[in-house]
């Protein structure tokens, strides 16, 4: 296995495929519906319950909205609370779960992510995702700290967030020069007030975010390296191959840095 170092302190695990001589994910065939677009944060994901099996686990996902993650997770025989701001898709969470034989391990909380803090039991869960909420909401720092405080000391944080790299070269690649240029001057990652993200990130940004908290970040992927980028008719053509890539991009940069969104898995160590 070869371990490679993101920072000082954090490493990323690689095992290489034997058949295809490529890297990929920890745990690749993870996930109730393996494709490029979830596929390697529940690898991620797969690895930490792998590390704890036989345990079940309290989970919290923050702006969970209809239960694509906490109704899998449910079915694994996790208990999961879903904190989201929509009761529509609340609605939608609850149904599915009842529909999959879940509904008694799947609690449906309506709230902001920056309520969070007064949503949550302090020390109170195993594991927290918070996917796609910290370039939405009034205050990430704030949200951040909240996560951190659910989480039981050794509890782990999959944070998935927009990636500002993909977000300029997509704007430049549609020949909107401007808004590309706009993007890649913000400190934030935004584009201006009529952007429908707040701010994205980078690889650095992200980890400062988590540190400040006191979430150890332990690996970093890339999400949706290329899937945004190569034409429909290629990525249907041949679904595999393309999660194949992905799976084996997601850890290197520079590819990484180029997704979509950028997963990190942090952990609390106190």
């Amino acid at each position: 296995m070869e371990r490679t170092h993101i920072r000082p302190g954090t490493t990323v695990s690689r095992p290489t495929s034997a058949a295809a001589g490529l890297p990929v994910a920890p745990g690749a065939a993870a996930g109730p519906h393996p494709s490029p677009r979830t596929a390697v944060v529940w690898a991620v994901l797969r690895t930490e319950l792998d590390r704890r099996a036989g345990e079940p686990l309290t989970v919290l996902d923050v702006g969970g909205g209809t239960g694509g993650f906490a109704v899998p997770l449910a079915q694994a025989g996790h208990r999961v609370t879903v904190v989201d701001a929509s009761p529509d898709a609340l609605a939608a969470l609850t149904r599915r779960a009842a529909e999959a034989g879940v509904g008694d391990r799947v609690r449906a909380v309506q709230g902001d992510g920056d309520a969070l803090a007064g949503l949550v039991e302090p020390a109170s869960a195993d594991l927290v995702l918070c996917h796609s909420v910290l370039e939405v909401v009034d205050d990430p720092a704030t949200v951040v700290e909240a996560v951190a405080t659910a989480l039981r000391p050794g509890g782990a944080a999959s944070v998935l967030v927009a990636g500002q790299a993909a977000a300029v070269l997509g704007r430049a690649m549609n020949g909107h020069l401007d808004v590309a240029a706009a993007l890649l001057a913000d400190a934030e990652g935004s584009a201006g007030p009529r952007d429908t993200l707040r701010r994205r990130y980078d690889a650095a940004s992200a980890t400062a975010l988590l540190d400040t908290a006191g979430l150890q970040v332990e690996e970093i992927h890339g999400v949706r390296v290329f899937a945004d980028l190569i034409p429909a008719a290629a990525a249907e053509g041949d679904p595999q191959a393309l999660l194949a890539l992905e799976l084996a991009a997601s850890a290197y940069p520079p590819y990484r840095d180029l997704a979509a969104q950028l997963h990190l898995f942090a952990r609390r160590t106190s």
